[in-house]
C-alpha cells in the first residue's frame, strides 16, 4: 500500500511537471513565431501570423493544474511551508500530537475546499459555462482539475495523519519525506 501511495503522490508530481513544461514549449513557440515574423519582415516578407490564440489563458489554465496536481507530492516531500515557531516552544513529546493537530486541521480545510470546488465544477458542467476569452474552454474543466488536486491533497494529509496516529512516523516535516 505505501509503494502504490507513493506511486500516486509521484504521478502527481509528474502531472505537474507535464503541465509546466507544455507551458514552456508553447511560450517558446509563440516566442519563436514572433521572432520568425519579424525577421520576415525585416527581409521585406510578409510576416506569416504565427501566433497562439489564448495563450495566456491557456497558460494560466495548464499553471492551475501545474499546481494543484503538484500539492499532495509537494507535501509528501516536505516542500511546503511550515511554521514551526510554536512547534519549537512546546515539550518534544507534544510534537506528534501537534503535527497530528495541525495535519487534521488541514484535511478538514482541505476537504472543505474540494467539497465546494466539485460543486463550483459540477455547477459549471450543468450551465455551461465557458471562459472569456479567445479560446472557450468550458470552465468545468480547470474546476475539476483543482478538485482533482484537492482530492489528491487530502489524501496525503490524511495518510499522513494515520501514519501520525499509528506511530509509523514521529514527526511530518522530515520523516514523512523519508518513508
Amino acid at each position: 500500500m505505501r509503494k502504490a501511495l507513493d506511486g500516486f503522490y509521484r504521478l502527481g508530481g509528474a502531472l505537474s511537471a507535464l503541465h509546466l513544461t507544455i507551458i514552456m514549449v508553447l511560450i517558446v513557440a509563440q516566442v519563436l513565431g514572433r521572432v520568425l515574423d519579424k525577421l520576415l519582415g525585416l527581409a521585406g516578407f510578409d510576416a506569416l501570423g504565427l501566433n497562439i490564440p489564448g495563450l495566456a489563458e491557456v497558460a494560466s489554465f495548464l499553471l492551475l493544474g501545474a499546481t494543484f496536481f503538484g500539492l499532495a507530492y509537494t507535501f509528501w516531500q516536505g516542500g511546503h511551508i511550515r511554521v514551526t515557531l510554536l512547534l519549537q516552544s512546546v515539550p518534544q513529546s507534544l510534537h506528534r500530537i501537534m503535527d497530528m493537530l495541525v495535519t487534521l486541521v488541514a484535511s478538514a480545510i482541505t476537504g472543505f475546499a474540494a467539497w465546494h470546488s466539485a460543486r463550483l465544477a459540477y455547477d459549471s458542467y450543468d450551465f455551461g459555462d465557458l471562459s472569456i476569452g479567445m479560446v472557450p474552454v468550458p470552465l468545468w474543466i480547470p474546476q475539476a482539475v483543482m478538485t482533482l488536486g484537492l482530492i489528491w491533497l487530502l489524501i496525503a494529509l490524511l495518510d499522513a495523519f494515520f501514519l501520525l496516529a499509528t506511530g509509523r512516523i514521529s514527526r511530518l516535516k522530515d520523516e514523512a519525506a523519508q518513508e
